[in-house]
């Protein structure tokens, strides 16, 4: 059964994580190639962690659209908006990631973050992104490959048992290790990828990131850990936080494309 995530974290979350992150979204506003008027696409755009950010690089005129399946999240992305003097040209709505409400070839470039690992179908997600992407311009997709996840514990048993159900939390835990294959087969051309590392030595700033109550709560109910193994891979962790020795890593996907022009007589 496909899982909603409408609710799934806060504003004050991904602030958070916008935070954390801020280096590589740096890195897929410059893959994006945005210049001053253009008109650009943020899929699943949260709270506006984003919008905000680009409309500086599209200026006055151009424009930044962003969109999200959680209305809660859109209408705080539109508050801030206005907040920001913005909300003329930073426009937000409620949409589905699969089925965008735009015209084809409707922006000059198209970013998501970490929103295709909670789609059920991600290969559908990218084509929606081409869609409505100009042809020569840019698409950008940065996610978690959740196989990755690696958190350092004297009981690697449980550990791994406790990434199972973090993974089993997505829709799509696996789609970042696919993205280069999906952009390759896809009509775009100059496609490059770049593994970003992700490691944490904060026990609180991790916790905070993978929602790890929540996982451990969740794996309990699932039957994957005991109450009792919950308990000790905490302490175990808290233990090796105690002496400056917590450590665990992940790496984002990062990966983009141009949308291929037209061919006419067998030339592009």
């Amino acid at each position: 059964m496909e899982k909603d995530y409408s609710g799934y974290v806060d504003s004050s979350y991904l602030d958070e994580q916008t935070r954390v992150l801020s280096a590589v979204k740096r890195r897929t506003y410059e893959l994006m190639a945005v210049e001053v008027g253009h008109r650009v696409l943020d899929v699943g755009c949260g709270p506006g962690s984003d919008t905000l950010s680009l409309a500086d690089l599209v200026g006055d005129s151009g424009e930044v659209y962003g969109v999200d399946f959680d209305p809660e999240m859109v209408d705080e992305a539109a508050k801030r908006a206005t907040a920001a003097d913005l909300r003329e040209r930073v426009l937000h709505r409620q949409a589905d990631a699969v089925a965008l409400p735009f015209d084809d070839d409707f922006f000059d470039a198209c970013r998501s973050e970490r929103l295709f690992q909670h789609l059920s179908d991600p290969q559908r997600g990218l084509a929606e992104m081409i869609r409505v992407t100009r042809p020569g311009g840019r698409i950008v997709v940065l996610d978690g490959d959740y196989g990755s996840l690696s958190i350092g514990s004297a009981i690697p048993e449980v550990e791994r048992r406790v990434v199972e159900q973090y993974r089993f939390m997505m829709n799509s835990p696996f789609a970042a290790r696919s993205l280069y294959r999906w952009f390759k087969t896809a009509d775009l051309d100059l496609v490059s990828f770049q593994v970003v590392p992700f490691s944490f030595d904060d026990l609180g700033v991790f916790s905070q990131t993978v929602l790890l109550d929540r996982v451990l709560r969740e794996a309990q109910e699932t039957g994957r850990i005991t109450n009792d193994e919950s308990s000790r891979f905490l302490a175990d962790l808290e233990r090796a936080a105690e002496i400056g020795g917590f450590f665990a890593s992940a790496q984002l996907l990062l990966v983009s494309g141009r949308k291929q022009y037209a061919t006419t007589n067998g030339s592009r």
